[in-house]
Protein backbone atom coordinates (compact mmCIF):
# COMPACT_ATOMS: atom_id res chain seq x y z
CA UNK A 1 0.00 0.00 0.00
CA UNK A 2 1.24 3.50 -0.78
CA UNK A 3 2.15 5.76 2.14
CA UNK A 4 -0.82 7.96 1.28
CA UNK A 5 -3.10 4.94 1.18
CA UNK A 6 -1.79 3.78 4.54
CA UNK A 7 -2.38 7.17 6.18
CA UNK A 8 -5.89 7.56 4.80
CA UNK A 9 -6.75 3.96 5.67
CA UNK A 10 -5.46 4.35 9.21
CA UNK A 11 -7.53 7.49 9.66
CA UNK A 12 -10.66 5.76 8.44
CA UNK A 13 -10.11 2.78 10.76
CA UNK A 14 -9.47 5.03 13.75
CA UNK A 15 -12.72 6.90 13.08
CA UNK A 16 -14.93 3.84 13.63
CA UNK A 17 -14.76 1.59 16.72
CA UNK A 18 -13.83 -2.00 15.88
CA UNK A 19 -16.63 -4.21 17.24
CA UNK A 20 -16.47 -7.97 17.76
CA UNK A 21 -19.70 -9.74 18.66
CA UNK A 22 -19.56 -11.34 22.09
CA UNK A 23 -19.83 -15.07 22.66
CA UNK A 24 -22.89 -15.33 24.96
CA UNK A 25 -21.26 -18.02 27.07
CA UNK A 26 -18.08 -15.96 27.55
CA UNK A 27 -20.12 -12.84 28.28
CA UNK A 28 -22.18 -14.68 30.90
CA UNK A 29 -19.02 -15.93 32.55
CA UNK A 30 -17.05 -12.68 32.53
CA UNK A 31 -19.97 -10.30 33.09
CA UNK A 32 -22.45 -12.28 35.18
CA UNK A 33 -25.98 -10.92 35.53
CA UNK A 34 -25.37 -8.20 32.96
CA UNK A 35 -28.64 -6.50 31.92
CA UNK A 36 -30.08 -8.89 29.32
CA UNK A 37 -31.65 -6.18 27.16
CA UNK A 38 -28.26 -4.47 26.57
CA UNK A 39 -26.14 -6.19 23.94
CA UNK A 40 -22.46 -6.71 24.67
CA UNK A 41 -19.51 -6.80 22.31
CA UNK A 42 -15.74 -6.61 22.34
CA UNK A 43 -14.27 -3.36 21.09
CA UNK A 44 -10.94 -1.69 20.50
CA UNK A 45 -10.40 1.84 21.76
CA UNK A 46 -8.26 4.35 19.88
CA UNK A 47 -7.96 8.01 20.73
CA UNK A 48 -7.68 10.56 17.91
CA UNK A 49 -4.00 10.09 17.20
CA UNK A 50 -3.65 6.47 18.31
CA UNK A 51 -1.32 7.19 21.21
CA UNK A 52 -3.80 5.77 23.73
CA UNK A 53 -5.11 2.37 22.69
CA UNK A 54 -6.81 -0.63 24.23
CA UNK A 55 -7.85 -3.87 22.56
CA UNK A 56 -10.67 -6.26 23.34
CA UNK A 57 -12.47 -4.24 26.01
CA UNK A 58 -16.06 -5.05 26.79
CA UNK A 59 -18.47 -2.47 25.41
CA UNK A 60 -22.18 -1.90 24.99
CA UNK A 61 -24.54 0.58 23.34
CA UNK A 62 -27.58 1.22 25.55
CA UNK A 63 -30.73 1.92 23.56
CA UNK A 64 -31.98 4.54 26.02
CA UNK A 65 -31.02 6.43 29.14
CA UNK A 66 -32.71 3.94 31.47
CA UNK A 67 -30.45 1.23 30.09
CA UNK A 68 -27.44 3.43 30.85
CA UNK A 69 -28.51 3.42 34.51
CA UNK A 70 -28.89 -0.36 34.46
CA UNK A 71 -25.35 -0.69 33.13
CA UNK A 72 -23.87 1.69 35.73
CA UNK A 73 -25.65 -0.11 38.57
CA UNK A 74 -24.40 -3.44 37.28
CA UNK A 75 -20.85 -2.04 37.14
CA UNK A 76 -21.09 -0.71 40.71
CA UNK A 77 -22.32 -4.04 42.07
CA UNK A 78 -19.62 -6.02 40.27
CA UNK A 79 -16.62 -3.74 40.86
CA UNK A 80 -16.34 -2.44 37.30
CA UNK A 81 -15.80 1.08 35.99
CA UNK A 82 -17.76 2.66 33.15
CA UNK A 83 -16.34 4.95 30.49
CA UNK A 84 -18.64 6.78 28.09
CA UNK A 85 -17.32 6.80 24.51
CA UNK A 86 -18.42 9.07 21.72
CA UNK A 87 -16.12 9.78 18.77
CA UNK A 88 -12.88 9.32 20.78
CA UNK A 89 -11.72 12.54 19.11
CA UNK A 90 -9.38 13.60 21.87
CA UNK A 91 -5.78 13.31 23.01
CA UNK A 92 -5.78 13.22 26.82
CA UNK A 93 -6.44 10.12 28.98
CA UNK A 94 -9.87 11.23 30.17
CA UNK A 95 -11.62 8.15 28.79
CA UNK A 96 -9.06 5.35 28.76
CA UNK A 97 -5.52 5.40 30.12
CA UNK A 98 -2.67 3.92 28.12
CA UNK A 99 -1.87 0.36 29.12
CA UNK A 100 -5.47 -0.64 29.87
CA UNK A 101 -5.49 -4.41 29.30
CA UNK A 102 -8.37 -6.35 27.75
CA UNK A 103 -9.13 -8.06 31.06
CA UNK A 104 -9.37 -4.78 32.99
CA UNK A 105 -12.84 -4.40 34.54
CA UNK A 106 -13.65 -1.37 32.39
CA UNK A 107 -16.80 -1.20 30.30
CA UNK A 108 -17.14 1.20 27.37
CA UNK A 109 -20.61 2.69 26.91
CA UNK A 110 -21.04 3.84 23.32
CA UNK A 111 -23.38 6.82 23.17
CA UNK A 112 -23.36 7.49 19.42
CA UNK A 113 -25.55 4.56 18.23
CA UNK A 114 -28.72 5.43 20.19
CA UNK A 115 -28.47 8.47 22.48
CA UNK A 116 -29.08 10.80 19.56
CA UNK A 117 -32.53 12.28 20.04
CA UNK A 118 -33.17 15.86 18.90
CA UNK A 119 -36.22 18.04 19.51
CA UNK A 120 -37.04 21.67 20.11
CA UNK A 121 -37.77 22.29 23.77
CA UNK A 122 -38.94 25.82 23.06
CA UNK A 123 -38.49 28.47 20.39
CA UNK A 124 -34.86 28.97 21.46
CA UNK A 125 -33.87 25.75 23.18
CA UNK A 126 -33.01 22.31 21.84
CA UNK A 127 -33.13 18.98 23.68
CA UNK A 128 -30.38 16.65 22.54
CA UNK A 129 -29.01 13.24 23.38
CA UNK A 130 -25.33 13.35 24.19
CA UNK A 131 -24.43 10.83 21.49
CA UNK A 132 -25.53 13.15 18.68
CA UNK A 133 -22.69 14.54 16.57
CA UNK A 134 -22.05 18.25 16.29
CA UNK A 135 -22.77 18.07 12.57
CA UNK A 136 -26.15 16.44 13.17
CA UNK A 137 -26.99 18.95 15.91
CA UNK A 138 -26.03 22.00 13.86
CA UNK A 139 -27.85 20.61 10.80
CA UNK A 140 -31.00 20.14 12.88
CA UNK A 141 -30.73 23.67 14.24
CA UNK A 142 -30.13 25.08 10.77
CA UNK A 143 -33.33 23.42 9.59
CA UNK A 144 -35.21 25.42 12.21
CA UNK A 145 -33.43 28.71 11.55
CA UNK A 146 -31.24 28.33 14.63
CA UNK A 147 -27.51 28.11 15.28
CA UNK A 148 -24.58 28.90 17.57
CA UNK A 149 -21.95 31.62 17.45
CA UNK A 150 -19.00 29.24 17.28
CA UNK A 151 -18.29 25.52 17.36
CA UNK A 152 -15.30 23.16 17.18
CA UNK A 153 -14.14 22.50 13.62
CA UNK A 154 -14.66 18.68 13.57
CA UNK A 155 -18.25 17.68 12.87
CA UNK A 156 -17.81 14.13 14.15
CA UNK A 157 -17.52 15.13 17.81
CA UNK A 158 -20.38 13.93 19.98
CA UNK A 159 -22.18 16.59 21.96
CA UNK A 160 -21.49 14.76 25.21
CA UNK A 161 -17.78 14.63 24.54
CA UNK A 162 -17.72 18.30 23.56
CA UNK A 163 -19.49 19.38 26.75
CA UNK A 164 -17.30 17.19 28.96
CA UNK A 165 -14.21 19.20 28.01
CA UNK A 166 -15.76 22.69 27.45
CA UNK A 167 -15.27 22.55 23.69
CA UNK A 168 -15.16 25.88 21.89
CA UNK A 169 -14.79 27.54 18.54
CA UNK A 170 -13.32 30.95 17.85
CA UNK A 171 -15.34 34.15 18.34
CA UNK A 172 -15.37 37.42 20.21
CA UNK A 173 -17.60 40.38 19.36
CA UNK A 174 -16.30 42.57 16.57
CA UNK A 175 -16.11 46.25 17.39
CA UNK A 176 -19.71 47.44 17.67
CA UNK A 177 -21.17 43.92 17.55
CA UNK A 178 -23.84 42.98 20.10
CA UNK A 179 -24.43 39.45 21.28
CA UNK A 180 -27.54 37.94 19.76
CA UNK A 181 -30.13 36.42 22.15
CA UNK A 182 -29.43 32.74 22.73
CA UNK A 183 -25.77 32.98 21.72
CA UNK A 184 -22.49 32.98 23.66
CA UNK A 185 -18.88 33.80 22.85
CA UNK A 186 -17.76 31.23 25.42
CA UNK A 187 -17.76 27.43 25.39
CA UNK A 188 -20.61 25.14 24.40
CA UNK A 189 -20.99 24.29 28.10
CA UNK A 190 -22.17 27.85 28.67
CA UNK A 191 -25.28 27.14 26.56
CA UNK A 192 -26.61 24.38 28.83
CA UNK A 193 -29.99 25.08 30.47
CA UNK A 194 -30.36 21.66 32.09
CA UNK A 195 -28.82 18.23 31.84
CA UNK A 196 -29.74 14.68 32.81
CA UNK A 197 -26.98 12.60 34.36
CA UNK A 198 -26.43 9.34 36.20
CA UNK A 199 -26.14 10.12 39.91
CA UNK A 200 -26.03 8.18 43.16
CA UNK A 201 -29.28 8.30 45.16
CA UNK A 202 -28.76 7.70 48.85
CA UNK A 203 -32.41 6.95 49.55
CA UNK A 204 -32.68 4.15 47.02
CA UNK A 205 -29.12 2.97 47.46
CA UNK A 206 -28.50 2.92 43.72
CA UNK A 207 -27.62 5.07 40.74
CA UNK A 208 -30.54 6.88 39.12
CA UNK A 209 -31.16 9.39 36.35
CA UNK A 210 -31.46 12.91 37.68
CA UNK A 211 -32.06 16.19 35.91
CA UNK A 212 -30.00 19.17 37.05
CA UNK A 213 -31.05 22.70 36.17
CA UNK A 214 -28.44 25.33 35.38
CA UNK A 215 -29.21 27.26 38.55
CA UNK A 216 -28.35 24.26 40.80
CA UNK A 217 -24.99 24.19 42.52
CA UNK A 218 -24.38 20.57 41.49
CA UNK A 219 -24.94 21.42 37.84
CA UNK A 220 -21.90 23.70 37.93
CA UNK A 221 -19.59 20.67 38.23
CA UNK A 222 -21.40 18.67 35.55
CA UNK A 223 -21.26 21.36 32.85
CA UNK A 224 -17.59 20.45 32.23
CA UNK A 225 -17.03 17.15 34.05
CA UNK A 226 -13.91 15.76 32.27
CA UNK A 227 -15.43 12.28 32.05
CA UNK A 228 -16.04 12.06 35.81
CA UNK A 229 -19.79 11.81 35.13
CA UNK A 230 -22.13 10.38 32.51
CA UNK A 231 -24.64 12.79 30.99
CA UNK A 232 -27.35 11.31 28.77
CA UNK A 233 -29.29 14.38 27.61
CA UNK A 234 -29.02 18.17 27.67
CA UNK A 235 -31.15 21.18 26.89
CA UNK A 236 -29.19 23.95 25.18
CA UNK A 237 -30.00 27.61 24.72
CA UNK A 238 -29.70 28.53 21.05
CA UNK A 239 -30.41 31.59 18.93
CA UNK A 240 -31.20 32.70 15.43
CA UNK A 241 -28.84 31.33 12.80
CA UNK A 242 -26.60 33.74 10.88
CA UNK A 243 -24.81 33.65 7.57
CA UNK A 244 -21.03 33.79 7.83
CA UNK A 245 -18.40 34.77 5.32
CA UNK A 246 -15.00 33.11 5.76
CA UNK A 247 -12.04 34.66 3.97
CA UNK A 248 -8.68 32.87 3.96
CA UNK A 249 -5.36 34.62 3.48
CA UNK A 250 -1.88 33.20 3.10
CA UNK A 251 0.01 36.41 2.30
CA UNK A 252 0.50 38.05 5.72
CA UNK A 253 3.95 37.38 7.24
CA UNK A 254 4.01 35.95 10.75
CA UNK A 255 6.17 38.90 11.79
CA UNK A 256 3.31 41.23 10.86
CA UNK A 257 0.36 39.12 12.02
CA UNK A 258 1.95 38.33 15.40
CA UNK A 259 3.77 41.65 15.84
CA UNK A 260 4.24 43.35 19.20
CA UNK A 261 1.22 45.28 20.47
CA UNK A 262 0.92 48.77 19.07
CA UNK A 263 2.41 47.79 15.72
CA UNK A 264 0.83 48.99 12.52
CA UNK A 265 -0.23 46.59 9.84
CA UNK A 266 -2.39 43.51 9.50
CA UNK A 267 -2.12 42.21 13.05
CA UNK A 268 -4.28 39.53 14.58
CA UNK A 269 -5.85 42.16 16.85
CA UNK A 270 -6.82 44.31 13.87
CA UNK A 271 -8.68 41.37 12.33
CA UNK A 272 -10.40 40.72 15.66
CA UNK A 273 -11.58 44.32 15.74
CA UNK A 274 -12.95 44.06 12.22
CA UNK A 275 -14.65 40.65 12.39
CA UNK A 276 -14.31 39.09 15.85
CA UNK A 277 -13.68 35.60 14.47
CA UNK A 278 -10.19 34.48 13.47
CA UNK A 279 -7.97 31.42 13.32
CA UNK A 280 -4.28 31.40 12.45
CA UNK A 281 -2.60 28.19 11.31
CA UNK A 282 1.17 28.64 11.20
CA UNK A 283 3.02 25.67 9.73
CA UNK A 284 6.40 24.93 11.29
CA UNK A 285 9.42 26.58 9.66
CA UNK A 286 7.31 28.83 7.40
CA UNK A 287 6.80 32.58 7.37
CA UNK A 288 3.24 32.94 6.04
CA UNK A 289 0.41 31.60 8.23
CA UNK A 290 -2.97 30.51 6.89
CA UNK A 291 -5.34 33.06 8.39
CA UNK A 292 -9.10 32.44 8.39
CA UNK A 293 -11.39 35.37 9.15
CA UNK A 294 -15.13 34.91 9.65
CA UNK A 295 -17.61 37.77 9.66
CA UNK A 296 -21.37 38.00 10.08
CA UNK A 297 -22.60 38.80 6.57
CA UNK A 298 -26.37 38.61 5.91
CA UNK A 299 -26.02 38.94 2.13
CA UNK A 300 -23.60 37.03 -0.07
CA UNK A 301 -20.74 39.27 -1.25
CA UNK A 302 -20.14 39.20 -4.99
CA UNK A 303 -16.72 37.61 -4.57
CA UNK A 304 -17.84 34.87 -2.18
CA UNK A 305 -18.78 31.34 -3.19
CA UNK A 306 -22.07 30.17 -1.70
CA UNK A 307 -21.47 26.92 0.23
CA UNK A 308 -24.40 24.65 1.05
CA UNK A 309 -22.54 22.03 3.08
CA UNK A 310 -19.55 21.94 5.48
CA UNK A 311 -15.97 20.71 4.92
CA UNK A 312 -14.97 23.07 2.17
CA UNK A 313 -11.20 22.50 2.35
CA UNK A 314 -10.74 19.07 0.69
CA UNK A 315 -6.98 19.60 0.42
CA UNK A 316 -6.91 19.66 4.23
CA UNK A 317 -9.38 16.83 4.84
CA UNK A 318 -7.58 14.37 2.58
CA UNK A 319 -3.85 13.82 2.95
CA UNK A 320 -2.18 15.00 -0.30
CA UNK A 321 0.41 12.71 -1.85
CA UNK A 322 3.31 15.10 -1.30
CA UNK A 323 2.46 15.40 2.41
CA UNK A 324 1.85 11.67 2.79
CA UNK A 325 5.21 10.85 1.19
CA UNK A 326 7.05 13.23 3.51
CA UNK A 327 5.24 11.94 6.59
CA UNK A 328 6.00 8.39 5.52
CA UNK A 329 9.70 9.13 5.18
CA UNK A 330 9.84 10.92 8.51
CA UNK A 331 8.04 8.22 10.46
CA UNK A 332 9.36 5.08 8.77
CA UNK A 333 12.91 6.26 8.01
CA UNK A 334 13.32 8.54 11.07
CA UNK A 335 13.95 11.43 8.69
CA UNK A 336 12.74 14.03 11.17
CA UNK A 337 15.10 16.61 9.66
CA UNK A 338 12.50 16.94 6.87
CA UNK A 339 10.25 18.95 9.21
CA UNK A 340 10.99 22.27 7.41
CA UNK A 341 10.22 20.61 4.07
CA UNK A 342 6.95 19.23 5.43
CA UNK A 343 5.98 22.60 6.89
CA UNK A 344 6.50 24.32 3.57
CA UNK A 345 4.69 21.53 1.71
CA UNK A 346 1.69 21.94 4.01
CA UNK A 347 1.70 25.68 3.41
CA UNK A 348 1.93 25.19 -0.36
CA UNK A 349 -0.94 22.70 -0.30
CA UNK A 350 -3.09 25.18 1.64
CA UNK A 351 -2.20 28.20 -0.50
CA UNK A 352 -2.71 26.36 -3.80
CA UNK A 353 -5.71 24.40 -2.53
CA UNK A 354 -7.60 27.53 -1.56
CA UNK A 355 -7.29 28.75 -5.13
CA UNK A 356 -7.94 25.42 -6.82
CA UNK A 357 -11.10 24.71 -4.82
CA UNK A 358 -12.42 28.29 -4.85
CA UNK A 359 -12.53 28.18 -1.04
CA UNK A 360 -10.54 31.31 -0.18
CA UNK A 361 -13.77 33.29 0.09
CA UNK A 362 -16.87 31.30 1.05
CA UNK A 363 -20.27 32.28 2.42
CA UNK A 364 -23.32 30.48 3.76
CA UNK A 365 -25.23 29.36 6.87
CA UNK A 366 -22.94 29.25 9.90
CA UNK A 367 -22.55 25.45 10.00
CA UNK A 368 -21.06 25.36 6.53
CA UNK A 369 -18.08 27.54 7.42
CA UNK A 370 -17.68 26.54 11.09
CA UNK A 371 -17.27 22.82 10.39
CA UNK A 372 -14.20 22.10 8.28
CA UNK A 373 -12.30 19.07 9.65
CA UNK A 374 -13.12 15.48 8.64
CA UNK A 375 -11.72 12.34 10.33
CA UNK A 376 -9.61 11.72 7.21
CA UNK A 377 -7.31 14.66 7.94
CA UNK A 378 -3.70 14.04 8.98
CA UNK A 379 -3.62 12.73 12.55
CA UNK A 380 -1.23 14.73 14.72
CA UNK A 381 -0.59 15.09 18.44
CA UNK A 382 -1.57 18.43 19.97
CA UNK A 383 -0.99 20.37 23.15
CA UNK A 384 -3.41 23.06 24.23
CA UNK A 385 -3.82 26.05 26.56
CA UNK A 386 -6.19 28.94 27.09
CA UNK A 387 -4.65 32.24 28.19
CA UNK A 388 -7.20 34.47 29.89
CA UNK A 389 -6.67 38.20 29.48
CA UNK A 390 -8.36 41.41 28.37
CA UNK A 391 -9.31 42.06 24.79
CA UNK A 392 -6.72 44.85 24.69
CA UNK A 393 -3.93 42.41 25.66
CA UNK A 394 -4.62 39.74 23.00
CA UNK A 395 -1.87 40.93 20.65
CA UNK A 396 0.62 41.00 23.53
CA UNK A 397 -0.16 37.39 24.46
CA UNK A 398 0.13 36.26 20.84
CA UNK A 399 3.35 38.20 20.26
CA UNK A 400 5.06 36.91 23.39
CA UNK A 401 4.08 33.31 22.74
CA UNK A 402 5.00 33.24 19.06
CA UNK A 403 8.32 35.00 19.74
CA UNK A 404 9.29 32.37 22.31
CA UNK A 405 8.07 29.53 20.07
CA UNK A 406 10.06 30.82 17.11
CA UNK A 407 13.24 31.28 19.17
CA UNK A 408 13.07 27.81 20.74
CA UNK A 409 12.25 26.10 17.45
CA UNK A 410 15.30 27.74 15.86
CA UNK A 411 17.47 26.77 18.84
CA UNK A 412 16.42 23.12 18.56
CA UNK A 413 16.98 23.14 14.79
CA UNK A 414 20.50 24.50 15.30
CA UNK A 415 21.19 21.31 17.28
CA UNK A 416 19.72 19.16 14.52
CA UNK A 417 16.49 18.59 16.42
CA UNK A 418 13.04 19.13 14.87
CA UNK A 419 10.39 18.62 17.57
CA UNK A 420 7.53 20.26 15.65
CA UNK A 421 6.46 19.29 12.16
CA UNK A 422 2.83 20.37 12.27
CA UNK A 423 1.54 23.84 13.02
CA UNK A 424 0.72 26.40 15.67
CA UNK A 425 -3.01 27.11 15.81
CA UNK A 426 -4.34 30.27 17.46
CA UNK A 427 -7.99 31.02 18.21
CA UNK A 428 -9.65 33.69 20.35
CA UNK A 429 -12.91 33.36 22.28
CA UNK A 430 -14.91 35.13 24.92
CA UNK A 431 -15.37 33.72 28.42
CA UNK A 432 -18.28 31.78 29.91
CA UNK A 433 -20.74 34.42 31.10
CA UNK A 434 -23.62 32.54 32.78
CA UNK A 435 -25.96 35.41 31.88
CA UNK A 436 -25.75 34.25 28.25
CA UNK A 437 -27.94 31.28 29.21
CA UNK A 438 -30.74 33.79 29.94
CA UNK A 439 -31.77 31.87 33.04
CA UNK A 440 -31.97 33.50 36.47
CA UNK A 441 -29.33 32.13 38.80
CA UNK A 442 -27.43 30.24 36.09
CA UNK A 443 -24.15 28.84 37.42
CA UNK A 444 -20.76 29.08 35.73
CA UNK A 445 -19.09 25.81 34.65
CA UNK A 446 -16.66 25.24 37.53
CA UNK A 447 -14.06 23.33 35.52
CA UNK A 448 -14.28 25.23 32.25
CA UNK A 449 -11.06 26.88 31.12
CA UNK A 450 -13.29 29.80 30.14
CA UNK A 451 -14.79 30.42 33.58
CA UNK A 452 -14.45 34.08 34.46
CA UNK A 453 -11.84 35.07 37.03
CA UNK A 454 -13.13 36.32 40.38
CA UNK A 455 -9.93 38.28 41.01
CA UNK A 456 -9.72 39.81 37.51
CA UNK A 457 -13.25 40.70 36.42
CA UNK A 458 -11.85 42.83 33.56
CA UNK A 459 -10.57 39.72 31.79
CA UNK A 460 -13.06 39.01 29.03
CA UNK A 461 -11.08 37.04 26.44
CA UNK A 462 -9.16 33.78 26.02
CA UNK A 463 -6.37 33.14 23.53
CA UNK A 464 -6.22 29.44 22.64
CA UNK A 465 -2.74 28.16 21.74
CA UNK A 466 -2.10 24.72 20.25
CA UNK A 467 1.06 23.16 18.83
CA UNK A 468 0.67 20.13 16.54
CA UNK A 469 3.28 17.53 15.66
CA UNK A 470 3.37 13.93 14.48
CA UNK A 471 3.17 11.37 17.29
CA UNK A 472 6.54 9.91 18.14
CA UNK A 473 8.51 12.95 17.02
CA UNK A 474 11.85 12.99 18.93
CA UNK A 475 12.29 15.80 21.48
CA UNK A 476 8.63 16.87 21.13
CA UNK A 477 7.80 16.38 24.80
CA UNK A 478 10.88 18.27 25.98
CA UNK A 479 10.08 21.13 23.59
CA UNK A 480 6.42 21.25 24.62
CA UNK A 481 7.46 21.22 28.27
CA UNK A 482 9.52 24.34 27.64
CA UNK A 483 6.52 26.01 26.02
CA UNK A 484 4.26 25.00 28.89
CA UNK A 485 6.64 26.29 31.53
CA UNK A 486 6.98 29.54 29.58
CA UNK A 487 3.19 29.96 29.50
CA UNK A 488 2.77 29.20 33.19
CA UNK A 489 5.64 31.55 34.08
CA UNK A 490 4.72 34.41 31.74
CA UNK A 491 0.94 34.38 32.08
CA UNK A 492 0.85 33.68 35.80
CA UNK A 493 -2.19 35.68 36.85
CA UNK A 494 -0.88 39.23 36.64
CA UNK A 495 -1.92 40.49 33.20
CA UNK A 496 -3.00 37.07 31.95
CA UNK A 497 -3.50 33.52 33.22
CA UNK A 498 -2.74 30.13 31.66
CA UNK A 499 -5.19 27.26 31.91
CA UNK A 500 -4.93 23.88 30.20
CA UNK A 501 -7.13 22.68 27.35
CA UNK A 502 -8.58 19.48 28.77
CA UNK A 503 -8.79 17.39 25.60
CA UNK A 504 -5.19 17.98 24.48
CA UNK A 505 -1.63 17.61 25.79
CA UNK A 506 -0.39 19.31 28.99
CA UNK A 507 1.53 18.57 32.21
CA UNK A 508 4.66 17.64 30.25
CA UNK A 509 7.85 16.08 31.50
CA UNK A 510 10.72 15.64 29.05
CA UNK A 511 9.34 12.21 28.21
CA UNK A 512 5.53 12.37 28.35
CA UNK A 513 2.39 14.46 28.63
CA UNK A 514 0.00 14.36 31.63
CA UNK A 515 2.90 13.35 33.86
CA UNK A 516 4.26 16.44 35.60
CA UNK A 517 3.02 16.13 39.18
CA UNK A 518 3.58 19.82 39.91
CA UNK A 519 1.33 20.85 37.03
CA UNK A 520 -1.26 18.16 37.77
CA UNK A 521 -1.43 18.73 41.50
CA UNK A 522 -0.70 22.44 41.88
CA UNK A 523 -0.72 24.55 38.71
CA UNK A 524 -3.96 23.21 37.23
CA UNK A 525 -6.07 23.53 40.41
CA UNK A 526 -4.58 26.95 41.16
CA UNK A 527 -5.41 28.24 37.68
CA UNK A 528 -9.08 27.46 38.24
CA UNK A 529 -9.09 28.47 41.90
CA UNK A 530 -8.38 26.08 44.76
CA UNK A 531 -11.82 26.58 46.30
CA UNK A 532 -13.66 26.08 43.03
CA UNK A 533 -11.52 23.06 42.18
CA UNK A 534 -12.29 21.49 45.54
CA UNK A 535 -15.97 22.29 45.17
CA UNK A 536 -16.17 20.62 41.77
CA UNK A 537 -14.24 17.54 42.91
CA UNK A 538 -16.49 17.25 45.98
CA UNK A 539 -19.69 17.44 43.93
CA UNK A 540 -18.49 14.83 41.45
CA UNK A 541 -17.47 12.53 44.30
CA UNK A 542 -20.85 12.94 45.99
CA UNK A 543 -22.73 12.20 42.77
CA UNK A 544 -20.53 9.13 42.18
CA UNK A 545 -19.16 8.11 45.59
CA UNK A 546 -18.13 4.66 44.33
CA UNK A 547 -16.10 6.18 41.49
CA UNK A 548 -17.72 3.96 38.91
CA UNK A 549 -17.40 6.83 36.42
CA UNK A 550 -13.69 7.46 36.35
CA UNK A 551 -10.26 6.04 35.67
CA UNK A 552 -6.80 6.07 37.18
CA UNK A 553 -5.81 9.38 35.63
CA UNK A 554 -8.94 11.16 36.87
CA UNK A 555 -8.34 9.66 40.31
CA UNK A 556 -4.96 11.42 40.33
CA UNK A 557 -6.22 14.67 38.86
CA UNK A 558 -9.36 15.10 40.99
CA UNK A 559 -8.04 13.64 44.20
Amino acid sequence: MSRRGFLVGAAALAAVPVLIAADPAVAAQELPDFPPDVSLYRSAYRNWVGEITADGLWACAPAAADQVVEVVNWAWRHGWRVRARGAAHGWSPLTITEGTASDTPVLLVDTAPHLTGLSLDSARAVRAGTGVTMEALLSYLEGHGLGVTAAPAPGDLTLGGALAIDAHGTAVPARGEQRLPGHTYGSLSNLVLSLTAVAWDENSGAYVLRTFDRDEADCAALLTHLGRALVTEVVLRVGANVDLRCVSRTDIPAAELFAAPGSDGRTLASHLDASGRVEAIWFAFTELPWLKVWSVTPTRPLTSRHVTSPYNYPFSDNVPTVVADLVGRMTSDAAWYLAPVLGNAQYDVAALGLVATLSADIWGPSKNTLLYIRPTTLRVAANGYAVLTTRAQVQRVVAEFTSFYRERLAAYAALGRYPVNGSVEIRVTGLDDPADAELDGARAPLLSALRQSDTHPAWDTAVWLDVLTLPGTPYAEAFLRELEQFLLRTFDGEHALTRVEWSKGWAYTDEAAWSDEEVLGTAVPASLGEAEWGQAAGILDRLDPHRVLGNGFLDRLLR
